[in-house]
């Protein structure tokens, strides 16, 4: 018989261990990823909507705007998560992807 195991989750570290901390992180971290959103959803609808701003430098500008609004979609929302419910496991589907 072989010696076979999955992996279905992993826990993480906790920030901080008492309550009032595990708040503050949550609406840090809330003010952080709408700042993010706000200033990234700015940028993309300005060089969308605006024709002098079809360039070379603000394509760029618009593709990094975009890759930071998925990147912090991905891993803000699962801290803030965390934060809030005091839980610690995360899938390794979810761990994969971030």
């Amino acid at each position: 018989m072989p010696n076979s195991s999955s992996i279905s989750e992993f826990l993480l570290l906790a920030l901080a261990d008492t309550r009032q901390l595990q708040l503050l992180h949550f609406w840090l971290f809330l003010g952080i990823y709408l700042a993010a959103l706000l200033g990234n959803g700015l940028i993309s609808t300005a060089v969308a909507c605006d024709q002098r701003l079809h360039t070379p430098m603000y394509f760029f500008l618009l593709n990094l705007a975009l890759l930071d609004l998925g990147c912090i979609s991905t891993t803000l929302p699962k801290a803030m998560a965390n934060a809030l419910w005091d839980t610690r496991a995360i899938s390794y589907a979810g761990c994969a992807a971030q």
